[in-house]
């Protein structure tokens, strides 16, 4: 078997093996924390085993070639994302409803969602991430389509509503299962690079946003542009889930290739009688609010309560959506320097501040540095606690299926509720509920200190 051609020769295979891991941690000056890690990685390969990580093409892919591959699955599912997220306003416009009925079209797309989130860790378990990401990304660009078809051509509820239901369980598969990649690479490369990953669903959003506000100051339709999204986005993800590795990337899931022992039904779900695994929970419950929220409202928000027309509130999403990234591009070095309980406390105030600002000051530059304070603050709960619940190998798969569902479910339950409540005190008052779980967060934060291997590794990057 050969590497992925025209990758660099100094880039290590995605290689789980004791070998493997000691020639890159004596690269990287840490050989003895890597050791360890590796070791518990591959504890349960017999000694006469290999674990060999190989594409559906055969042959084995660099690190970096995975790495890739998990920047442009995470880049795909923010640009569908924030295809439905920008044109809130035109799919409510469309249809003629109020804000508490379009709440209640939102709750479709979240109760799709918890079906996927709840059926993730054991759906992966069973076919693999890599063939979950495929399929659940290729439905959930269908439904896009037909979302926009909905709303748009047949003025539909009942046909929005079900689009958006599949949307959502199909989003929510893709996101457990993009993050249980993500988290392997990380353990494979020995450093927290999990803001990163989201920096390039961020991106994706930024992407998706601005074509939305293009596309709707051209008065193109959400038929039309659900429609070509969904195709143009489902060729990407048929070339891109081919360069992810067959075998398991994280011990516990994936069925296909070789791997550590699959977990058993009962020990994934005795994950969610651990205490820490439910206070890393409240962190990324939390600051996935507040991710959530922005998404699905601000854009409303900013044309119902300040009185701003379409294209502007496309605009503010998108300065929401450019600050998310660039917290997560930075957060990486940043989380380096100081470790992740100062970072969590310090962005969970931001948080709190800017939302604060923008709720209670009606000015447009207010609101523009409420919108970025809000944006930077809110941006690394959710990454830093996959992280965080990838710490102890032996369980790094479980957990982070179980935190991604905490805080997915807060990512899209928390909107519609904001939505009933926006109806009857308006939107911006109604984002007062989510001060109240950035405060909830910031409280729980000690809960992410890093632990065992990660903690000496987080102690060598800080000198």
């Amino acid at each position: 078997m050969t590497s992925v051609a025209g990758a660099p020769s100094n880039e290590a295979p995605a290689d789980s093996s004791p070998a493997a891991a000691e020639c890159k941690s004596a690269r990287t000056g840490s050989l003895g924390l890597k050791r360890l890690g590796a070791r518990s990685l591959v504890r349960e390969h017999p000694p006469h085993r290999k674990a060999v990580v190989t594409t559906s093409t055969g042959t084995r892919p660099t690190l970096a070639a995975w790495r890739l591959a998990v920047f442009a699955v995470f880049a795909i599912n923010g640009l569908a994302m924030a295809t439905w997220f920008a044109r809130t306003p035109a799919v409510r416009d469309a249809l003629d409803v109020r804000t508490d009925e379009f709440g209640i079209l939102i709750m479709g797309m979240a109760g799709g969602s918890i079906v996927g989130l709840l059926a993730s860790s054991h759906v992966i378990a069973r076919i693999g991430s890599r063939t979950t990401i495929l399929v659940a990304l290729l439905t959930s660009l269908g439904a896009l389509a037909a979302m926009g078809l909905g709303a748009a051509t047949l003025q539909s509820f009942a046909v929005t509503f079900i689009g958006l239901a599949v949307f959502g369980a199909a989003s929510g598969l893709t996101d457990v299962a993009m993050n249980v990649e993500g988290a392997g690479v990380e353990q494979a490369q020995g450093r927290s690079i999990m803001p990163w990953f989201h920096a390039s669903w961020s991106l994706g959003t930024i992407t998706g946003a601005g074509i939305a506000a293009g596309v709707s100051a051209l008065d193109i339709g959400v038929d039309a542009h659900t429609a070509v999204m969904a195709i143009v986005l489902g060729i990407a993800a048929l070339v891109v889930v081919r360069y992810l590795p067959k075998n398991r990337a994280l011990p516990g899931l994936d069925d296909d290739g070789d791997g550590p022992a699959r977990t058993t039904f009962g020990e994934r779900m005795a994950i969610w009688r651990e205490p820490r695994t439910l206070l890393i929970g409240l962190i990324v419950l939390g600051m996935a609010f507040a991710e959530g929220s922005a998404n699905d409202w601000l854009a409303l928000a900013i044309v119902d309560d300040r009185g701003a027309d379409e294209a502007t509130g496309a605009l503010a999403f998108t300065l929401f959506a450019v600050a998310m990234t660039a917290g997560r591009i930075g957060g990486v070095w940043v989380l380096d320097r100081f470790g992740r309980v100062p970072v969590l406390r310090a962005s969970a105030l931001l948080a709190f501040a800017g939302l604060a600002l923008l709720i209670t000051v009606d000015n447009p530059i207010a609101a523009g540095i409420g919108i970025v304070a809000w944006g930077l603050g809110a941006s690394l709960g959710f990454p830093v606690g996959m992280s965080a619940a990838a710490d102890d190998p032996a369980k790094a798969a479980a957990r982070v299926s179980a935190v991604a569902t905490v805080g997915y479910f807060a990512f899209l339950v928390g909107p519609p509720l904001i939505g009933f409540l926006g109806e009857a005190v308006g939107l911006l008052t109604a984002f007062w509920i989510v001060l109240v779980l950035i405060g909830v967060a910031f409280v729980a934060t000690p809960a992410a200190r890093e632990v065992g291997a990660a903690a000496g590794s987080e102690r060598v990057a800080a000198h």
